[in-house]
C-alpha cells in the first residue's frame, strides 16, 4: 500500500489538460528510467543529467523574461504562471526580493508513476531526479534551490525553496 497522499483538487478543463500533458512526459520519463535500467545501463544518472539540461535550458528562457532577474519576485511572476499554480495545487507562495518559497499540494508525474505501477521508493525516486529541472532553473538563474518535504515522501506537499545566492 502506497503512503504517498497525492490527491488531485478540481481544476477547469485547461487544467485538465495541462495535468494530463505533465502525466505524459511524466510516464515517458518513467519508461526511458525503466528501460534504462533494464539495460543495465546508469538510468539514475543518464535521467538526471538529461532532466538537468532541460532545467538549465528552461532557467535561461526565464531569466531572459525577467525583468530584474536577480529578483526573485520577477522570478515568481515567470517561473509561476497562473496555470502552472492551478496545475500543482500551490499554496503559499510567498515572494520577496531575497526568496521564493512553494508548497504543492498536488503532481501529476506522480500521478501517472503511480499509474505505471511503480512502488513508493521508485516514485521518491523519481521525483528527485526530476526535482533536477527545477535545480537546473535555480542554477541559471543563480539561485540557490532548496527541497524540503515532498508528497513523493509521503508527506502533505512539496516544499520548494529559491533564494538569493
Amino acid at each position: 500500500m502506497s503512503n504517498i497522499k497525492n490527491t488531485a483538487n478540481s481544476v477547469d478543463e485547461v487544467g485538465s489538460v495541462n495535468r494530463a500533458q505533465i502525466e505524459h512526459r511524466a510516464t515517458w520519463m518513467g519508461l526511458i528510467y525503466d528501460e534504462l535500467l533494464k539495460a543495465g545501463l546508469d538510468a539514475e544518472g543518464i535521467v538526471r543529467r538529461a532532466v538537468k539540461r532541460c532545467g538549465l535550458m528552461h532557467g535561461e528562457g526565464i531569466k531572459k523574461k525577467c525583468a530584474d532577474p536577480g529578483d526573485c519576485q520577477e522570478f515568481r511572476k515567470v517561473f509561476l504562471s497562473d496555470l502552472v499554480v492551478k496545475t500543482f495545487d500551490m499554496r503559499p507562495i510567498n515572494a520577496d526580493a531575497g526568496s521564493l518559497t512553494v508548497d504543492f499540494h498536488y503532481c501529476a508525474l506522480i500521478s501517472a508513476w503511480q499509474k505505471l505501477g511503480f512502488d513508493d521508493k521508485t516514485c521518491d525516486l523519481l521525483c528527485d531526479i526530476a526535482m533536477e529541472g527545477d535545480r537546473g532553473i535555480a542554477e541559471a538563474m543563480g539561485l540557490n534551490f532548496e527541497l524540503g518535504d515532498t508528497l513523493a515522501k509521503g508527506c502533505q506537499s512539496c516544499k520548494l525553496k529559491f533564494t538569493k545566492k
